[in-house]
């Protein structure tokens, strides 16, 4: 992914997730990745009645608070959701420049297992290579091991790499 710079904007409390995810994002896509240290408040994406954050709200405050000249990609602990989506891990402007990943569903104690650190950032780096690739206009793939299969549990995501296939990275190159 040939990409601009990175700028990963805490969402909701997610200080320490964006600055765990910050280098491991930046090795994997190849690309200059900071922390903000300016963060968006979510209270205004609450919806009491689902106890869940809009993601198109929280993507709308991203894109108008943070410079154009950045790819900006909110990484909260929050449960986000779409209103046609029990959830989502995050979600993101296809051919735009925000995005965000929430690592709230992405974490064991969710389905009521011990905590993984480990593996909660290694699926958050996935989601997170997954919807910046959705800024750079990729759609989802049929490959089972690219970044960019869609993943609706978390067991699809645990299948993926944190790569793009062959065909994904070709689309990259022509972006």
């Amino acid at each position: 992914m040939n990409a601009q710079s990175i700028l990963l904007v805490p969402v909701g409390g997610g200080e320490e997730l964006a600055s765990a995810l910050a280098p491991a994002l930046a090795g994997a896509i190849a690309a200059e990745c900071r922390v903000s240290p300016h963060a968006i408040d979510a209270a205004g994406a609450f919806d009491s009645s689902r106890g869940q954050y809009r993601s198109d709200a929280l993507l709308n405050a991203l894109g108008a608070a943070f410079p154009r000249d950045w790819r900006v990609l909110g990484v909260t602990p929050l449960d986000l959701f779409v209103p046609v989506l029990t959830f989502v891990f995050g979600e993101a402007q296809l051919g735009g420049r925000c995005a965000i990943v929430s690592a709230h569903r992405l974490r064991e104690e969710v389905y009521g297992l011990p905590p993984d650190d480990d593996l909660t950032m290694d699926r958050l780096l996935k989601e997170a290579v997954h919807e910046l690739g959705h800024t750079f206009s990729l759609r989802h793939c049929d490959d089972w091991t690219c970044v960019m299969r869609s993943g609706h549990a978390v067991e699809q995501v645990d299948l993926k790499t944190a790569q793009f296939c062959e065909r994904c990275r070709a689309r990259l190159s022509l972006a």
